[in-house]
């Protein structure tokens, strides 16, 4: 679903004090060729339509500068000037500078609607009883399906699901359709993942699912914290202080905008 980005005139004070040569660079922002529903080379993913909207606010040509590993573009790319936007980062990342956080999101329990599973947190005894979990390894659901004693129970079909390949030395990328499309099927009872990423799947999904945002107060077996819910910021290189108050004077003006685009994504907002 593409969707229609609104010329914004508040944005327009922004641009009016930007030099004639920094309107005419364009804006080169660093995007995968393939991480979708983020991005992909064809401009599909709810970061590129946020990177045109910025595009648009800015009065500046964006440029995409696609990269293919996510371990190395921040190395290869952004510090070497190649490109000077990232779109989705972590807030508060120290190898980048961050702006100040645009949206906050969290894990979700993914579920067919018809089994009416009750999922309200790690605690929920459909989590003990569900014989798949589907699960992207080192993330907080695999943290805490090894609290709840569930890890172990789910390890060769956690393998099963990237074709068994080693992760030493390698990329290993986690199909996230394919991960809801296993409860969809009925292969798996439940799917745990990042929200952002699992939103666009669930909504096109033809068997209707539920996405269910699980809290933020969950421990380990240790009594240490578990995080659920994180904020994304954009980034530039450390010291492009000049961009970087752009992006924050954008996001501070336009920030109901930005909503639109991730709600008309389907992602679940939470406030801090």
């Amino acid at each position: 679903m593409r969707i229609k980005i609104p010329l914004i005139a508040a944005c327009f004070l922004s641009v009016n004090s930007m030099s004639l040569h920094a309107a005419e660079t364009p804006l080169k922002v660093c995007a995968a060729v393939d991480e979708m529903p983020y991005s992909n080379q064809k401009g599909e993913g709810f970061e590129n339509k946020l990177a045109q909207f910025l595009g648009t606010a800015l009065h500046r040509k964006v440029e995409s500068v696609f990269w293919k590993d996510p371990r190395y573009f921040i190395r290869d790319y952004l510090d070497k000037n190649l490109c000077d936007v990232v779109i989705g980062m972590d807030d508060g990342d120290p190898r980048v500078a961050t702006t100040k956080p645009y949206y906050r999101s969290g894990y979700v329990f993914i579920s067919r609607e018809a089994d009416n599973l009750d999922l309200d947190n790690w605690n929920s005894p459909a989590l003990k009883k569900a014989k798949l979990i589907a699960f992207v390894p080192a993330t907080p659901a695999e943290v805490m399906l090894r609290a709840i004693g569930r890890y172990n129970d789910m390890f060769n079909y956690q393998q099963e699901l990237v074709g068994y390949k080693s992760k030493r030395n390698e990329y290993v990328k986690y199909d996230i359709p394919k991960l809801v499309s296993e409860v969809s099927s009925g292969h798996a009872e439940i799917a745990v993942l990042w929200g952002a990423s699992a939103a666009r799947y669930v909504k096109e999904s033809s068997v209707p699912l539920t996405m269910t945002l699980i809290p933020d107060d969950n421990k380990r077996a240790d009594g240490e914290k578990v995080g659920h819910h994180y904020s994304s910021s954009m980034a530039v290189r450390k010291g492009d202080k000049a961009l970087l108050a752009q992006l924050n004077q954008v996001i501070e003006q336009q920030q109901d905008a930005i909503n639109d685009i991730l709600e008309a994504e389907g992602i679940p907002l939470v406030s801090e």
